[in-house]
């Protein structure tokens, strides 16, 4: 499925007139289709992961006409960081810290990546510069990030 990012990208870089959105989507869109619950192989993934993308960027969409005027990516930070009980603020450190711990078993480009544009915001193209490697690697390197990360905390999660 890795083989579909670049292509992904541009398809949504072209609808959405915004490459940063586009990346950020087709990232939310790997880490669904690799975090879902069914043990059933996806026949196209291809097509699976368009729809995916494709249904991230209509919620997107949705959300924003009811928040007017804030970009897609506040609306996705705000809820994905969103406390609402000191249960869940325990909760949200106790993942956070697993976070760390997953991160903390990348190799080190692997992980500087990835916090480069989680963190830090920069495109790919930005990454690659700073840390003097191919954009290609750069989105092979996130995509891993995400994937192991979603591992173990799933793995974690179920201890």
């Amino acid at each position: 499925m890795e083989n579909y990012y670049r292509e992904l990208v541009c398809f949504l870089n072209a609808k959405l007139g915004n490459r940063q959105v586009a990346e950020d989507v087709v990232h939310d869109a790997y880490v669904r289709v690799l975090g879902r619950a069914s043990e059933v192989p996806i026949e196209q993934p291809r097509a699976f992961l368009y729809r995916t993308a494709l249904n991230l960027v209509i919620d997107g969409h949705r959300r924003n006409a009811l928040r007017q005027d804030e970009p897609l990516e506040v609306l996705d930070s705000e809820e994905r960081f969103s406390l609402s009980s000191p249960h869940h603020c325990l909760d949200h450190g106790q993942r956070l810290e697993m976070l760390e711990r997953a991160l903390a078993e990348l190799p080190a480009l692997c992980r500087d990546s990835f916090l480069l544009r989680k963190l830090d915001g920069l495109s790919h193209l930005q990454i690659a510069e700073r840390l003097s490697i191919s954009r290609a690697l750069v989105e092979k390197h996130i995509v891993n990030a995400m994937k192991h990360c979603r591992a173990r905390m799933r793995e974690w999660d179920a201890h």
